[in-house]
This record gives structure tokens, sequence and C-alpha cells, in this order.
């Protein structure tokens, strides 16, 4: 069974900012290779403490052999973490998940490829699972984590996934591999049942990240105080894998801190809780909520267009694009949450981000 480095598992429970990588396109819907090192430069400069690459808001057509970007984008982004660490004045190296999805062998053949290429975690994708029984789902998972240590993911059912119980969950925390479990479901409930199935499994080693886009904030704050043989177990969620924080991202991190920081001392401000509303509205123009999702990933392009991170918004599927008046929602949160976003920054740096 592999194991984590303890510098990346020390990073890993602590909690830190992992934005899910968006893919920088030429017109043609090729890989733009200086856009995709200049993106994943920002990240290193705002101070995330990983990258996910190859998932959701990496576009899962990479896989596609027509458009074959899954191995050079993975390396591609390894080769500028190892850059980034090289750079930083920190012990720690950044963590690095790798997306994996498919069936068994497609799963484990990813698995391979992101460890080789030097991938800490595999987050596992389990939408090709279909709607198998949960031991088959189980066994699946733990051939995965038979070659790279395990970052789960509840996704939520309106982009792919499916309701598992917390019985799923409770077996699921018992796989050897696992290290870390992504929270996505966008559901109050069955984000208790992965809580509740972690803590009732004595899986303190295990790390809980929120995908859940609308209750960042509250995610962030909240103890959760599981009673089980033995007395009460507090558990937290201590970070965020997040497509949203693909942008805005040094306030992202920031925010993240600022939660960490009441987290400890018990204590949520009414403004702190009142700037989680607002990240939500944000989340919604970005994603296209009101589309079903539909815009998500030209959304989340547009915004680095806007900062002249990405040339343009395009997606490997042409048809991929920014839903009616979805643009119009980015200018809207824009103007009414100005202290949100980091353009500032990005333009005092984006030249040299984008060179070489």
């Amino acid at each position: 069974m592999p194991s984590i480095n303890i510098l990346i598992r020390s990073a890993l429970n602590r909690g830190v900012a992992i934005p899910a990588m968006p893919l920088a396109l030429t017109a043609a819907r090729r890989l733009d290779e200086r856009g995709q090192r200049g993106l994943i430069r920002y990240y290193a400069a705002a101070g995330v403490g990983g990258l996910a690459v190859g998932v959701h808001t990496t576009q899962f057509a990479i896989r596609d052999p027509r458009h074959g970007l899954f191995e050079p984008v993975l390396a591609l982004a390894a080769e500028e973490l190892a850059r980034a660490d090289r750079d930083r004045d920190q012990e720690e190296p950044l963590i690095r998940v790798a997306g994996i999805c498919g069936a068994a062998r497609q799963a484990v053949a990813e698995a391979e490829t992101a460890r080789d290429l030097g991938y800490h975690l595999g987050l596992l994708n389990l939408a090709a699972v279909g709607e198998a029984a949960e031991d088959a789902v189980i066994a699946h998972c733990r051939a995965v984590a038979e070659v790279i240590p395990l970052f789960g993911f509840y996704l939520q059912p309106s982009v792919g996934g499916r309701v598992l119980p917390y019985g799923f969950w409770r077996k699921f925390a018992e796989i050897e591999g696992l290290a870390a479990i992504k929270i996505a479901p966008f559901n109050r409930y069955q984000t208790l049942d992965v809580v509740r199935a972690v803590a009732e499994a004595g899986r303190a080693d295990v790390a809980l990240y929120t995908g859940n886009d609308d209750a960042i904030v509250q995610d962030l704050v909240t103890p959760y105080r599981i009673e089980r043989p033995g007395g009460c177990v507090e558990r937290r969620i201590v970070g965020g894998l997040l497509g949203h924080w693909s942008v805005w991202t040094r306030p992202a991190v920031a925010l993240l801190d600022e939660c960490r920081r009441a987290a400890e001392s018990g204590a949520a401000s009414t403004d702190l809780l009142s700037r989680g509303v607002r990240v939500t509205d944000a989340n919604a123009a970005f994603f296209d909520a009101a589309n079903q999702f539909k815009g998500c990933i030209a959304g989340l392009h547009e915004v680095l267009r806007r900062q002249g991170l990405l040339a343009g918004i395009w997606c490997l599927d042409p048809d991929e694009a920014l839903s009616a008046g979805q643009a119009e929602e980015i200018d809207r949160v824009y103007r009414s949450y100005p202290n949100l976003n980091d353009d500032e920054f990005v333009a005092a740096h984006r030249d040299e981000w984008l060179s070489g």
C-alpha cells in the first residue's frame, strides 16, 4: 500500500487551499502551454497549498484519444509545481492531486500515470461505476488505493454523481490507503453522513475537505461533534478542494486562514458568515447555478480571461460556453463584491507569470 510523505500528510491534515486547475487552450482548442504554466504560477504565488489536475475543471475530455491531453497536462503541471517548490522558501511541498476517472482498468492506469509523474494523491471520481452495488464500488476504490493514496470524492448527483449513504462511507473509511475526502454533494444531510462515518470509523488521520461550493465558509467554521462509544469526537472540515478557488485565488487563501482562526477560537463573526453568503453568490454566477451548472467551466474561464490569465474561454467541447445572461451575472458580482477579487494582484504579476 503506497504511503504519503510525512510533510504532505502534515499539510493535508492542517488544511490547505487546493484549486481545481482549469485547462488553458488556444483558439484552435489546443493546449496553450504558456497560458497553462502562467496559471499554475499564479496559484503558487497566491499561496495555495496544492493543486488538483485532471479533474472536472480541467475538463474530462482531456482523456479523449482525439485530444490525448491527460498525461501531457499532468506532466506539465507536475513540472511547474516542482519548479514552484524550488522557488518557495517553505519545507512543505505543494500537494499534487490527480483526478482519476473511469472503470477499473482506466482508473488504475490513470492512477499509475499520476503516481509515476510524482502526484501524491488520486481524487477518485466514481461516476463511471454508475449504479453498481456498494461492495463493488468499494472494491473499485481499494484497487486504486493500491496504486496511489486515495482522495475520496462525494460528487453531487446533478453533475454526474450518485447518492452514497452513510453505510457506504463507513466502509469507505476503512480503506487503508485513504488519506482525505472531498465532500461535495451540495447537501447538508449527505455532508454529515461523510463526517459521521469517518469519525465513527476512528479515522483521525483522514483529512476532510469541502467541495460544497454553496457552503464554503459554513463548512470551514463548523465543528462536527459526533457521539460514539467512548465519548464525543469532534471533526472539522479543514480545507477546500474547489473549482471555485481556481479564480480570485489569493483572497480565497486568506479566507481559509480566517476560517481556520475562527474555528480554533470557537467563534465565527457575523461578518465572516456574511462573507460566506457573498462567496456563494459569486459562485452561483461563475458556476451558472441558474442553468444547472451548464456554463460552470466557461464561467471560470471568463473570470480568468478578464484578468488576462487566459487568452479566451474556449473549451475542448465547442458547445461548452457561457449561458445566456451568465456574463451579466459575473458583471454583477464583480460590482457587488470588489473585495473578493484579486485583479490588482494579478495585474501586478501577470506578465511575469506568462513569460518563459
